[in-house]
């Protein structure tokens, strides 16, 4: 293998896939990224066993061939290398070891054949559609922070696609404490897609790369497999086997205690109040009276905080308490200027919407205080 391509084409694509790789593993060829020199292209593919990711790029190909390296190796590599230079690489000692050219410069990698990379079969997956990059983005920023990490609950570490019948594709994501929930109108293809659980690795990859893309972004989906296709990267992942819960069971419709505020106003106030709370201490209490919300954190170690804000709050004056960390969080990833909490009582879960927003939903468990 022998081929000089420009730096600029390849770090994109390598810093993706070496975001893939598995590093503390038993099998040394899984930590590596294969490179394949064929047809004017340069392919690479990097796998966890879990995640298949693979991108195709522009290359002047002197000598095609196959090998793998270390990943994250040839990624530093490239990264630190001058911008808008041209990087020639070709194996040596028999396809034993990669030399790296560029400049002035020169690397040689340990190799190990293709050969011995791990078969991916191409399962077969019916289900074909496509997202617009803006729709992705906003499911994922809407419910990825509610994902799960305990290991105990696996059906939980991941977000919960699916079709209902009326019309929507609805994303979720539980960790027992708090849930998000939104519904997209369902693209042309998906309609009998099957539920799937797409886990928290593959979320956070495919978040990344989504981040500047436009456009649609191309989905398919089986039983057992995703595969989304984001610019030149296509990224194909085992899905979590299990049973997501009846979430609806949990999401309030009778909670009548309603109050709406400002959300920069009340997440600003969140935030200082919990500058009190402490491991051991991590509630913040409101109380909701009309016309006034007061924020209040008591704690024995550390002291105390107390707040007033403004606020719009309709039915009898009640007083709940939060996890300060997930009522931020909860606040945070509001875009909209208002902010409406439903309540029923201290013990009842708290369902947050904004009014911009009709399609997206948060239900926040209360901490007892």
């Amino acid at each position: 293998m022998k081929l000089v391509i420009d730096r600029a084409d390849l770090l994109k694509p390598l810093a993706a896939l070496n975001r893939v790789v598995e590093r503390r593993t038993t099998i040394p060829i899984i930590a590596n990224v294969l490179l394949r020199a064929e047809s004017g292209r340069l392919n690479l593919a990097a796998t966890d066993l879990d995640i298949w990711a693979e991108a195709g790029l522009p290359a002047a190909i002197a000598e095609p061939g196959a090998l793998t390296v270390p990943a994250a190796t040839l990624n530093d590599i490239a990264r630190k290398l001058p911008d808008g230079c041209q990087i020639e690489l070709a194996a040596e000692a028999g396809g034993a070891r990669l030399s790296v050219k560029a400049g002035r410069s020169r690397f040689v990698l340990q190799a190990l054949p293709e050969d011995d990379w791990p078969d991916v079969s191409a399962d077969d997956l019916p289900h074909h559609f496509a997202l617009p990059a803006k729709t992705l983005q906003r499911i994922l920023a809407h419910t990825t922070f509610a994902i799960s990490t305990e290991e105990t609950r696996y059906y939980l570490n991941g977000i919960h696609l699916h079709a209902d019948g009326e019309g929507r594709l609805n994303a979720v994501a539980t960790d027992g404490h708090r849930l998000a929930h939104l519904t997209v109108p369902l693209p042309e293809g998906a309609a009998d897609m099957p539920g799937i659980i797409v886990p928290r690795k593959t979320v956070g990859e495919i978040a990344r790369l989504v981040a500047d893309a436009e456009g649609d972004i191309d989905i398919a989906v089986s039983r057992a497999k995703v595969r989304f296709v984001v610019g030149g990267i296509t990224l194909t992942s085992k899905l979590i086997d299990g049973t997501f819960p009846d979430y609806q069971r949990v999401i309030p419709t009778s909670n009548d205690r309603v109050a709406v505020l400002d959300t920069a106003t009340v997440k600003d106030a969140v935030a200082r109040v919990a500058t009190i709370t402490g491991e051991n201490g991590r509630a913040v209490k409101m109380e909701f009276a009309p016309g006034v919300l007061t924020l209040s954190v008591s704690n024995a170690d550390t002291g105390e905080a107390r707040e007033e804000i403004e606020a719009d709050f309709e039915g009898e004056p009640l007083g709940i308490g939060f996890n300060g960390k997930y009522l931020a969080e909860v606040l945070g990833i509001a875009a909209a200027d208002t902010v409406r909490l439903a309540l029923a009582d201290p013990g009842s879960p708290c369902l947050i919407k904004s009014h911009e927003s009709a399609d997206a939903l948060i239900v926040l468990m209360p901490m007892r205080v």
